[in-house]
């Protein structure tokens, strides 16, 4: 029996290849525009990381990330998310030192150990933009408007933006005490990870996707009625600044996001009831493993999710031609000007290639026409001998008459 992919995991075949490119290179193109440079980090890092940053009472903790002891003895864990990581780059790096803020992004694949959903895997691929040094809500405001232009150059309408502030740590304890207090008659019947969850940080509680925690959750105080002035200051701010920007959203009171790091701000992107994007602000986690005291503000968005939304919107992605020019050959001289005329058009960037297999020529145009060659060129002994050839545009089938040895010339024709 042949060996198959592992569970959750997905080949990126040739035929698809184009439009992961595209969806890339498009992310690549704003975010630039954004004053955001890529960092790119390691598939792995040491545990602690995550225990530390994404926190250890999270689903992604507790139950989803794959850890391995390596030959050293040392605990390693594949990427769950790639804020931690890109945080720990600008800590040990000391990027705090050069002029802030720092803006990043990064495109990079990562690891949960879950129940498969539409367009997430195992082993999935996430865009990510992460902003430090900045502790105002036009930051937030500037990622979320990132992210939402994003959806719109992508075509992408009927999008619903869900905002919400989960405060500091210290107005955060007051609500923690009203959950706890509101939790208390429903102990009993939390699910297992909920009732450790009690003591240690209850606001979890409200992100579990166990139905019955969720109707226990349902009736909770709301956590933006008990945030202190200074966190309601900056929602006000970030509400401004979004009606600024011409930007709709809603107040989703139970957006709480899955991982401990958040402060204040968060918000979610949601599409046909699917969260294609989601970010917000993390304070305290560049301190928290071992950083200097730096505000901070990010956002994901998992591309095979973006890519099924694409699909299930009817959103076609334009896809380039695979080969701009087969050239063709009837014996073994005239594949030997082949090799060369190709070897030329390659230098000169045409996407061009010729026959490996000695086909006969009916069996090359067949082939050019399954690769979808834009041109096609046979060259023979007549061809080779009076140094002419014709060009055929495989679209209409319309012919230019070329000179085999003006490289330049056909590499004009064929961009055209």
């Amino acid at each position: 029996m042949a060996i198959q992919a592992p569970k959750g995991t997905k080949d990126m075949l040739p035929k698809d290849a184009y439009k992961w490119q595209y969806v890339e290179k498009k992310l690549r193109n704003i975010a630039a525009t954004y004053g955001c440079r890529e960092i790119r980090t390691p598939i792995f890092e040491h545990t602690e990381l995550f225990i530390r940053g994404v926190g250890e009472t999270t689903d992604v903790v507790q139950k989803e990330m794959y850890t391995f002891e390596d030959k050293g003895g040392r605990s390693i864990t594949l990427k769950p998310e790639g804020t931690a990581p890109a945080v720990r780059a600008f800590v040990e790096n000391s990027i705090y030192s050069d002029a802030q803020p720092t803006k990043l992004f990064y495109v990079t694949p990562v690891f949960r150990y879950e129940k498969m959903q539409k367009g997430r895997f195992r082993q999935h691929h996430q865009f990510g933009v992460e902003v430090f040094g900045a502790s105002e809500a036009s930051v937030d405001a500037e990622l979320i408007s990132l992210a939402m232009r994003a959806f719109r150059e992508f075509g992408v309408k009927g999008l619903t933006l869900n905002i919400n502030s989960i405060g500091c740590p210290h107005c955060r304890q007051k609500y923690n005490d009203a959950l706890k207090q509101y939790l208390a008659s429903n102990h009993d019947e939390l699910c297992d990870t909920c009732k450790t969850r009690f003591d240690k940080n209850p606001l979890r509680i409200l992100d579990c996707k166990v139905e019955h925690c969720k109707e226990i959750a349902a009736g909770a105080p709301v956590i933006i009625d008990y945030i202190c002035d200074e966190c309601k200051a900056h929602f006000e701010d970030l509400k401004k600044y979004l009606t600024a920007m011409g930007i709709e959203y809603k107040i989703d009171p139970f957006i709480v996001r899955g991982l401990d790091y958040y402060t204040k701000t968060v918000f979610e992107i949601i599409n046909n009831n699917l969260t294609v994007c989601g970010g917000g602000r993390y304070d305290n986690l560049i301190e928290g493993i071992g950083g200097p005291s730096t505000p901070a503000v990010g956002f994901g968005m998992g591309l095979e999710r973006l890519l099924a939304t694409l699909e299930d919107e009817g959103i076609e992605i334009p896809k380039e031609s695979y080969i701009d020019l087969f050239v063709a050959s009837m014996d073994a001289n005239s594949k030997v000007e082949a090799i060369k005329l190709v070897n030329s058009l390659r230098e000169r960037g045409i996407k061009c290639d010729c026959d490996h297999l000695g086909k006969s020529l009916k069996a090359q145009m067949k082939y050019a026409n399954k690769i979808e060659a834009r041109f096609s060129l046979v060259l023979g002994e007549s061809e080779l001998n009076e140094r002419k050839a014709r060009l055929k545009r495989m679209s209409d089938g319309e012919q230019t008459d070329i000179d085999i040895d003006a490289f330049d010339t056909i590499a004009d024709i064929v961009r055209e």
